[in-house]
């Protein structure tokens, strides 16, 4: 006896092949016809408006600060002499996007027309300035990652700039933060929710020690440090390297150790707005500081060490600063 299938079976299991192949030949026909027309190209009749409000409405910027500064609690006497004390020229959020505000609406700076970019640490008490403007001028652009350094960028701010309204300005704030409490103890600070007292900037802290350990000869330059699961870490650790004498010579190495990293910073920032502002459109803002973070029922400061402005063309034309004195 025969062990083939019979010719009857054959001829349908081959009727039913055809089919299946038939039906799976039509969908496959359907889905590259649909994905050839997804990607047709179509000429537009003209160009389209890239302009579009950042954020809508009719209230000025000034007016929107104030909405947001109302609730906020008022600046404590104590809190503002211990800050200042430690950090001289530092001002609080409060006062500063005030005058920010009132300073850019007199170049023309709007919430429809105006892009925010920030540098800021990814540490959730960076948020804060952020997010009070994010309520004047909309959403951020961010170029930021550990300590504030911009590691978005020449990339990123061509992005960023590419985004910017037709005829719109662009403000720029970059800096580190560090933290404070209400004795006054730097590089630590009150965390809602946190019963101790917790570090701040923890990955600044961390490249401060890491740099001590190296300079005091306790500790060899970690060869991995470009590790990619831990690579901005490692970058902070190496772009402060230069650092090390300025910081152990310090009085208080913590309260040295943000403006440490800031001028590493504004190295990088500098060549990176120099490299990208000839995409500026009507006006860049650049403001760099220290942000100061306190208690979580107090208000925050910010030390400003650079605010200044590019006209269309890219020049540097105005040190802004003075004003935020």
């Amino acid at each position: 006896q025969s062990s083939s299938q019979p010719l009857p079976d054959l001829l349908l299991n081959s009727s039913k092949s055809s089919t299946i192949t038939m039906k799976l030949s039509l969908a496959s026909l359907a889905l590259l016809a649909a994905s050839a027309s997804a990607f047709t190209a179509v000429t537009p009749a003209g160009r389209a408006s890239t302009s579009l409000n950042i954020l809508a409405g009719t209230q000025s910027a000034t007016e929107r600060v104030a909405n947001v500064m109302a609730a906020r609690p008022e600046e404590n006497e104590a809190i503002d002499a211990l800050v200042k004390k430690n950090f001289p020229g530092a001002i609080s959020n409060k006062a500063m996007e005030t005058k920010i505000a009132s300073i850019l609406e007199a170049k023309g700076f709007t919430p429809a027309n105006t892009l925010l970019c920030t540098s800021l640490c990814c540490d959730e008490l960076a948020r804060n300035l952020e997010d009070d403007l994010n309520k004047v001028y909309g959403h951020n652009f961010n170029l930021g990652g550990l300590s504030g350094f911009p590691f978005a960028g020449n990339t990123g701010f061509g992005a960023m700039s590419a985004h910017v309204p037709d005829d719109g300005f662009c403000l720029t704030i970059h800096g580190p933060h560090v933290g404070i409490t209400k004795e006054g103890q730097i590089g630590k600070v009150e965390r809602s929710g946190i019963a101790l007292v917790d570090t701040c900037c923890g990955s600044a802290v961390a490249a401060s020690n890491y740099l001590k350990g190296i300079t005091d000869g306790s500790a060899n330059i970690n060869p991995r440090i470009q590790q990619f699961t831990d690579f901005q870490q490692g970058a902070v650790q190496e772009l402060i390297l230069p650092f090390g004498k300025r910081l152990a010579r310090a009085d208080e190495r913590m309260r040295e150790l943000p403006y440490a990293l800031y001028d590493s910073q504004e190295v990088m920032v500098t060549d990176i707005v120099n490299s990208g502002k000839a995409s500026i459109k009507q006006g860049l803002a650049v403001l760099g500081g220290i942000q100061i973070n306190t208690a979580p029922d107090q208000l925050d400061y910010f030390h400003p060490l650079r605010f200044d402005y590019y006209d269309a063309d890219g020049n540097l034309v105005e040190n802004m600063l003075p004003y935020l004195r």
